[in-house]
């Protein structure tokens, strides 16, 4: 189990090192179909990935990332598109409910339109990240804050822990565990800033990366926690099989998924 877990996370990196790198056109096919991916195993989850409501769901996610792409060339103002976009969306979710009731339950819609956020809308702000100026080396905060932050508070945990954080939700993560995965994931920003300051002459602003790496790393656990609460909720182990002993896209980008809008806000603000 466990070389079949280290298998799959090394060849996860080459991915991720591979379309982070290229970015573009690359990063961008891969983050919309990493996207329905995740939207179909949490559809799975309440019973709509091949029915209707998720259907609406996947066309909308494809609506989401056209617009994405192509906002520079919208007219007026861009926010507006997005705000036409997702009320469509809503209206036509509501539509599903009315016009197959009582065939789906409310529960399922307010599901199916969640995921697009949940999943497309999130995820998406990698790709956000990468366009920034500078997105070469500062979208790799997402990663370093979600997996530094899960590395650091498992080790933490394991050698320290003793007050448990959600003690019903996940026993075994512990107070001590999640201070010492922002720590570390605060630490590992400001190496990481030497590190592409000294090879990369990108002028990464030490605190700033510190800052980032550490509230990254909060928010990334919420995004664990938050990811296992649907899972108990629905009594699943994983949300899919896609990656062997690692489960689907939702079970490995949970952290990741909440990390990458924080990071990106956070990188244009500081």
């Amino acid at each position: 189990m466990f070389r079949t877990r280290l298998l799959s996370g090394i060849m996860l990196m080459i991915i991720a090192l591979a379309t982070v790198i290229a970015g573009g056109k690359v990063l961008f096919t891969v983050l919309f179909v990493i996207s329905l991916i995740g939207m179909s195993e949490l559809y799975k989850v309440f019973g709509i990935e091949k029915k209707m409501p998720g259907i609406v769901g996947y066309i909308f996610a494809f609506g989401y990332y056209a617009l994405l792409y192509a906002q520079e060339y919208l007219p007026g103002e861009k926010h507006t598109w997005f705000m036409m976009l997702f009320m469509a969306y809503l209206i036509c979710q509501m539509a599903v409910l009315v016009f197959s009731y009582p065939k789906y339950n409310t529960q399922q819609i307010m599901a199916a339109f969640f995921g697009v956020f949940y999943v497309a809308v999130m995820l998406s702000y990698i790709y956000l990240t990468r366009e920034l100026p500078g997105g070469v080396f500062t979208v790799w905060l997402v990663f370093i804050c979600s997996w530094g932050c899960d590395t650091c508070a498992y080790c933490v945990g394991m050698l320290i822990g003793k007050h448990k954080m959600a003690p019903v939700l996940s026993p075994k993560k512990s107070v001590e565990g999640g201070i010492g995965g922002i720590a570390g994931a605060a630490l590992i920003g400001v190496l990481y800033a030497l590190a592409v300051n000294h090879w990369g002459n990108a002028g990464a602003s030490i605190v700033s990366y510190a800052v980032i790496g550490a509230v990254g790393g909060a928010i990334s656990q919420i995004g664990d926690l938050a990811a296992s609460a649907i899972k108990r909720y629905h009594n699943i182990k994983d949300y899919g099989k896609l990656i062997p002993g690692h489960g689907g896209i939702l079970d490995r980008f949970d952290s990741v998924i909440f990390t990458a809008p924080i990071i990106y806000y956070l990188a244009v603000l500081l």
